[in-house]
């Protein structure tokens, strides 16, 4: 599977016409107890680890991006970025898939 194929949740192509409906989405609580839900924009390879996208539904142009490890059937843990160059490499590769889209 490709990265931008595996960035589109739904896994169909560009011209899908799936709906929101469709997605799949999280609750992220943060360390002040805040709740934020989030859709699973779609998961990428870059370096030989896998990451994932997500969409906040709080009205915002922002996207969350953390480590993404598979730890059962259909079960996932998120994984903070700690190191800033990492995490540069990683927005910049999910700019270049978002952008080919």
């Amino acid at each position: 599977m490709t990265d931008k194929e595996k960035c589109n949740p739904c896994g169909c192509n560009d011209e899908c016409d799936c709906s929101e409906e469709d997605a799949d989405f999280l609750t992220l609580e943060f360390d002040d107890g805040q709740e934020v839900e989030c859709e699973i924009m779609g998961v990428f390879d870059f370096e030989g680890k896998e990451y994932i996208a997500l969409i906040p539904d709080d009205d915002s142009d922002d996207v969350y991006i953390y480590g993404y490890k598979e730890v059962g059937e259909d079960e996932f843990e998120l994984v903070d970025i700690d190191d800033d160059e990492e995490f540069k490499k990683v927005v910049d590769e999910f700019e270049k898939i978002t952008a080919e889209e």
